[in-house]
């Protein structure tokens, strides 16, 4: 069958575990190949070198990445004091070094605490940040000066789960539970600057976007098209919760009415609407007393 003789897709979230050494566009390109459409979209980027959880919306599905990419997000990660780099992580090259033996556990304990709870950070040069209209990295790449704005963020978790030492650098294997835009890369550079050894990141993992976990993803290879989806019903209220809707509350959220005085029927805003048949009707948010579409889905989703 010809690509453009395929059906079109049905709208899914779709759980993908991303493999080192492609970007989160790779993946991106993959699915369209995958699924025969080029609507298709993901929330929140990963490193080349990192590994792990990247939600991945195709055809009307992509309506709710918005909703995703602030999701809480938790990280498995190995930091190397002894050693900076240019990128803070190993893709870098290496621009200083100091021999770390000395660092106790204590003193990493102390560290790890500053960088723990609401903290200020000034994100990677090499981040995907926007400075006038540019990528951060590309700036960074192309020798230009990047100077980003320190954001808040919290890292509610930041353990360490394995100290190993040798040749003057430590390694530490930790795991972050964090806030959207939370850059673990980040955390390595600075808790080495704190330490006074320098520090960069040699692996990372994201194990958790939100409610959804990396167990419950889909490999990266050619049965991609077979793999588990969710419906957009489905996405929707494991983020947002569910509002159940009738059949003529939905015929009005779908032509552009509010649900008059139904404000106190939700649970949590924003919210999902779902009709009586599972399908997704779009997203709620408030108007005074009444609840009115952020975000409407196709009816063909």
């Amino acid at each position: 069958m010809a690509r453009e003789d395929r059906p079109r897709p049905a709208a899914a979230l779709l759980l993908v575990d991303k493999p080192q050494g492609i970007t989160s566009h790779d993946v991106v390109s993959r699915v369209r190949r995958a699924f025969g459409t080029r609507k298709v979209g993901h929330a929140g980027t990963l490193d080349p070198m990192a590994t792990g959880l990247l939600l991945i919306g195709i055809e009307g599905a992509t309506r709710l990445l918005t909703y995703m990419v602030g999701l809480d997000k938790t990280y498995t990660a190995t930091i190397r004091l002894g050693a900076s780099t240019s990128t803070d992580d190993a893709d870098g090259e290496i621009v200083g070094t100091t021999d770390a033996s000395a660092v106790t556990d204590d003193a990493i304990a102390s560290g790890i605490a500053a960088l723990t709870g609401d903290i200020s950070q000034v994100p990677s040069t090499v981040s995907a940040i926007k400075v006038d209209g540019r990528r951060a990295y590309d700036l960074a790449r192309s020798g230009e000066e990047v100077q980003l704005k320190a954001r808040a963020v919290t890292v509610s978790r930041f353990d360490v789960l394995d100290i190993r030492r040798a040749d003057g650098v430590v390694d530490l294997d930790v795991v972050v539970d964090c806030t959207s835009g939370t850059y673990i890369r980040a955390l390595a550079r600075d808790l080495g600057a704190g330490l006074g050894v320098g520090g960069h990141l040699t692996v990372l993992r994201r194990t958790h976007v939100g409610p959804y976990e990396v167990t419950a993803a889909a490999i990266l290879d050619d049965a991609l098209a077979e793999a588990p989806t969710l419906t957009p019903a489905a996405a929707a209220v494991a983020v947002l919760g569910e509002l159940s809707v009738s059949d003529d509350e939905a015929r009005d959220l779908r032509h552009g009415k509010r649900l008059v005085d139904a404000a106190a029927r939700a649970s949590r805003l924003p919210i999902a609407a779902v009709a009586p048949d599972g399908a997704l009707i779009g997203v709620l948010e408030k108007r005074g007393g009444d609840l009115k579409s952020a975000m409407n889905m196709p009816e063909e989703a």
